[in-house]
């Protein structure tokens, strides 16, 4: 019997991501896996529910796709992630053209939730939720072949007033050290150099099965293991990154210098009324510390403008502290009015054309931060890391560059380079959030 063929379309985080290749893990033995949804037997559809915007383009992808049913070889359609766990039969009556809807927690279900439609041609909806367990197993990796994300821990409690997730996701948990030394291993026998540490927040693993904050000594473990060339953070929050953090970023020569802080924004009375457990003090006193102790280590933050309440002069205050600290970089994001969060009762909202014009306002901000940055980059020589090519230039990162979310540098090809490859190369050129440059004679990994 020919095996049905699968498609996946992953919408969302990275955290999201890996529970999509966790699902293709789990059938992938099963099915046979396609990229082209137009070919695929199966679609499924991997949602996010954060925000509107994202809320929206789920829905409209599980549209899309729902109408490969008339127009290609699509037999059934599965939609699975935040939304789903959201929205339950909700979504599933919306929608009638979902065979079959699964929550967050229902994965390693999915081969015989297929068997059962195919065998009644039902409905299913299976979208039950425990904060118990965390969604591990083997996974089909989607990311270029020598970087991969690494979930160490699943939900969160620090229940942000403008924020869903623990709601989806539930209670912080950890997953255990051996396991995740374990996955590490199996990615590097698989040709993974770069991995990339992904959670809610990372500062805080451990805390639930140790009794202690161990992100420290974690790093300290993973790097130890024969092929892992880099190590990357995301999410660190930064009232919780300890001495002992900042020390292993320093010292240890795996893990790049970049660091992700979510601190969303610098009012203390406005992060007071988001639930954020720190103040502006705090936050430019950590900048300072890390940037002190680990000499050019690169800042990437996330800032909401337009949450309820937020002043001219709490706009002006964080539009400042952008100029003044000039973070590597920046994502800004208008709040968006979530249903079931605090935030969303609170009186004094923000109108929405305020909200994209302050956006617009930083953005433009922020765009000049790193356009100054850049052109000091101008000879500085850096360890590249090759992703691919566009036929005329090689196209890599430094540590200053996470995948898809910051700049790149574009390569000379005068040599021939792997993917994977880590090489030296000077920069000759900038182009706005993007750098130009050329590969030196040997490489440096």
């Amino acid at each position: 019997m020919e095996k049905y063929k699968v498609g996946m379309v992953s919408l969302g985080c990275d955290k999201n991501r890996v529970d999509s290749e966790l699902i293709l893990g789990s059938i992938n033995k099963h099915y046979e896996i396609t990229n082209d949804a137009k070919e695929a037997d199966i679609i499924i559809v991997n949602t996010c529910g954060f925000i509107e915007s994202a809320k929206q383009e789920s829905i409209d992808t599980i549209l899309e796709m729902a109408e490969y049913k008339n127009k290609y070889k699509c037999k059934m359609l599965i939609a699975t992630g935040c939304l789903t766990q959201r929205y339950g039969d909700e979504l599933l009556e919306l929608i009638p053209e979902i065979d079959i809807l699964m929550g967050v927690n229902d994965y390693m279900k999915l081969h015989r939730l297929i068997l059962d439609f195919i065998k009644d041609q039902k409905r299913i909806s299976s979208a039950t939720y425990s904060d118990e367990g965390i969604n591990e197993g083997i996974r089909l990796l989607t990311t270029k072949q020598h970087t991969a994300y690494v979930r160490i821990a699943e939900g969160c409690n620090n229940f942000c007033t403008y924020c869903i997730i623990p709601k989806i996701r539930g209670k912080f948990r950890s997953r255990l050290e051996k396991n995740i030394l374990d996955e590490v291993k199996m990615l590097v026998d698989n040709g993974v150099k770069e991995i990339i540490l992904i959670a809610q927040d990372l500062t805080d693993y451990g805390v639930d099965i140790y009794g202690k904050r161990m992100l420290h000594d974690l790093i300290s473990k993973i790097s130890k293991v024969e092929g892992v060339e880099w190590i990357r953070l995301l999410y660190c929050y930064p009232e919780e990154i300890t001495d002992e953090l900042i020390e292993e970023i320093a010292r240890n020569e795996k893990v790049v210098k970049y660091l992700d802080l979510p601190i969303q924004h610098i009012s203390s009375s406005v992060l007071k009324q988001m639930g954020r457990r720190t103040n502006k003090e705090a936050i430019i006193s950590k900048i300072d510390t890390l940037r002190s102790k680990v000499p050019g280590i690169a800042l990437r933050t996330s800032l909401i403008v337009g949450f309820p309440g937020e002043t001219d002069e709490n706009f002006e205050e964080l539009e400042k502290f952008l100029e003044d600290y000039k973070l590597e970089n920046v994502g800004v994001f208008a709040y968006s009015q979530e249903e079931d969060t605090p935030a969303a009762k609170m009186e004094c909202q923000v109108d929405e054309e305020v909200k994209i014009q302050r956006q617009k306002k930083l953005m433009a901000v922020q765009r000049e931060v790193v356009k100054e940055q850049n052109k000091l980059k101008i000879g500085n020589i850096y360890d590249t890391i090759i992703d691919g090519n566009n036929g005329e230039y090689y196209i890599g990162r430094s540590y200053e560059m996470a995948p898809e979310i910051d700049g790149l540098i574009y390569i000379k090809k005068e040599k021939p380079l792997n993917l994977g490859d880590i090489v030296k190369v000077k920069i000759h050129d900038v182009m706005e959030y993007d750098l130009m440059g050329e590969v030196l004679d040997e490489f440096s990994k």
